[in-house]
């Protein structure tokens, strides 16, 4: 990361001139890999590991945004996410795995502006803490369309042809890259990296995953886009030549 992608922009981990991301994750070794990567980045953090705490540690410090795990013990991601917009609003970002899907979705229900994968890819997180979300009056982020796949990551939902399409988190997360990067090649490397902080995760996990999307996007959705798989190089997001085929912003 170089110094004119740190958040924020002026001020440094140290001299506190800018507030700081408030991070509650119960987890001390993902809480601590996160500390360490963000401070590197020029971004103070304090941490707690519960929801109470985290309550406590918002009033005190008036964090610039917050990021909570979920499941997040004692008081879950939801009840704080509407507390905080009640008492101090800043944005929230929740984080989770899928033991953590229900909680988040309703942490997003609650005003939450945006879902990330937990463990945490930071480099995921820093485009929301500099841009676009942030800083859009209405809390809200774009949404990215590709052909007649349409995914809202804030609200966290996939419509295909404009029916609802439902996907577990992971899988999610796993469209939305390859939205993100749709009609380039993505290598298993970058995609593993991405979505589960890796490039070793169990052998046969991202086949498994993009072969359940592949067929809830044909099966569930009748989508005119499909996965390629490029033999021992990786994935591709294509749509066919009847549809339209960009990546816009829908505001």
């Amino acid at each position: 990361m170089t110094p004119e992608e740190r958040w924020p922009p002026a001020g440094g981990p140290d001299d506190g001139s800018s507030p700081p991301l408030l991070l509650a994750e119960p987890d001390e070794e993902l809480a601590a890999q996160a500390m360490a990567r963000f401070t590197a980045a020029g971004v103070r953090v304090v941490a707690c590991h519960d929801g109470a705490e985290a309550l406590l540690q918002a009033g005190a410090h008036h964090p610039g945004a917050v990021l909570l795990a979920a499941p997040l013990p004692v008081v879950d991601a939801a009840a704080v996410t509407a507390l905080i917009g009640r008492l101090s609003p800043v944005p929230v970002i929740v984080g989770a795995g899928p033991d953590g899907a229900k909680e988040a979705t309703e942490a997003l229900a609650a005003g939450a502006v945006a879902f990330v994968a937990r463990p945490y890819r930071i480099e995921e997180i820093f485009p929301l803490l500099t841009a676009g979300m942030m800083k859009r009056g209405d809390g809200s982020a774009d949404t990215l369309v590709v052909g007649d796949i349409e995914l809202d990551p804030a609200g966290f939902h996939v419509f295909v042809k404009g029916r609802s399409l439902q996907l577990p988190v992971r899988e999610f997360m796993l469209l939305r890259y390859l939205m993100q990067h749709a009609n380039r090649l993505v290598s298993r490397s970058e995609l593993t990296q991405a979505l589960w902080g890796t490039e070793n995760p169990e052998s046969n996990t991202l086949t498994v995953h993009v072969r359940r999307i592949r067929s809830r996007l044909r099966e569930g959705g009748g989508s005119c886009c499909t996965i390629d798989a490029i033999r021992g190089m990786g994935y591709r997001l294509e749509c066919n030549k009847t549809a339209r085929s960009t990546v816009q912003s829908s505001h």
